[in-house]
């Protein structure tokens, strides 16, 4: 699937913006976080009817957290086992949006995040399909999709068959992208907030192989300088050297730079912020990817708050990884399985 250049970027963020701002406007209200019954299905087509002619989008919910738009806290757990109806006519090789929260989970920011992804995959021409219901991870319906997002995700939200399912499709040569959150679960324990759960962490194979590293803490939002390190990487085109924004800046105990195979992309100067107690030593890598099999993983620690799914050059960098993880040619190496 090749992409086309977007010939005015400025142009281009606009339009995200303005259809995700829409996008939102017109999602299903979130279901009862207690109840596990499938939730209400959106119809089809995220931004507009599918058809046999072009791509088109869908959306379906399932384990939301606290009610309510722009609600913050915990989530209460819930295993999913009726899949989602995916649109009949949803063409293969897209993009699945996958934003379920079993821990922490902010609504605006998933909401502002998810809508943003949608957008980008709409401008570009894309088949995609947004879903919180973790059962969507079945060896079937993940068949229909070349790079599964995992949108600022927590807490254990798959079943063992669904942790299976992903696994295989992963090492088969898939494409797993994890923003911010997806990446922010602490180290597994029984009691949370919300009661007895599990970390995403529980899933040792979810922190070793694809993720590679454990998240230990966060220094609080505020400005801070992330510098480009592969500045010919498709994952950066259009971002400058030096990028000045503000984050909750992700810490974690080793370097993904020390692991064989990983690709670090950006990281944050600590000299530019006050990491307080969650220091990594002054190379703080924020942005990284890797082979799992013959499939890949990219990891991007930015992305806190629902604002900043607005940004224009995080817009660039949201569309960056997405046109990286379905050009085949970036995985050319991850082919041998090594």
């Amino acid at each position: 699937m090749k992409f086309q250049r977007i010939n005015c970027f400025a142009m281009a963020a606009l339009f995200v913006m303005s259809a995700a701002m829409s996008y939102g406007q017109e999602q299903v209200p979130a279901p009862n976080a207690t109840s596990n019954a499938p939730a209400p299905q959106a119809g089809p087509g995220g931004f507009g009817p599918t058809s046999e002619t072009g791509p088109g989008g869908g959306r379906g919910q399932a384990g939301r957290g606290p009610g309510g738009r722009g609600g913050v806290g915990f989530a209460t757990p819930t295993y999913d086992t009726t899949p989602p109806e995916i649109p009949s006519d949803l063409k293969g090789g897209g993009v699945l949006i996958f934003s379920k929260t079993n821990g922490f989970r902010d609504n605006a920011a998933i909401e502002s995040s998810d809508s943003s992804l949608a957008a980008i995959a709409k401008l570009r021409g894309l088949p995609y399909f947004v879903t919180e219901n973790g059962a969507v991870m079945n060896a079937d319906q993940l068949s229909k999709f070349k790079l599964v997002i995992w949108n600022n995700t927590s807490g254990d939200t798959l079943n063992d068959d669904q942790k299976a399912a992903f696994k295989a499709w992963l090492e088969k040569g898939g494409v797993y992208f994890g923003t911010h959150g997806a990446g922010g679960d602490p180290a597994p324990r029984d009691q949370t907030p919300a009661g007895l759960m599990r970390s995403a962490a529980s899933w040792k194979w979810l922190i070793s192989d694809v993720l590679g590293v454990q998240f230990i803490g966060h220094a609080h939002i505020q400005p801070a300088d992330i510098h480009i390190e592969d500045t010919k990487s498709p994952l950066t085109k259009g971002l400058p050297a030096v990028w000045h924004r503000a984050d909750e800046w992700y810490a974690f105990s080793e370097n993904p730079r020390s692991k064989p195979g990983f690709h670090i992309i950006a990281a944050v100067d600590e000299k530019s912020y006050d990491p307080a107690n969650f220091s990594m030593g002054g190379d703080h890598p924020s942005i990284w990817w890797h082979c799992v099999g013959k499939g890949r993983a990219l990891f991007s620690a930015l992305g806190h708050g629902a604002e900043m799914y607005q940004e224009p050059l995080m817009i660039q960098f949201l569309d960056n990884a997405m046109s990286w993880g379905l050009d085949p040619k970036n995985g050319s190496g991850c082919s041998a399985g090594k």
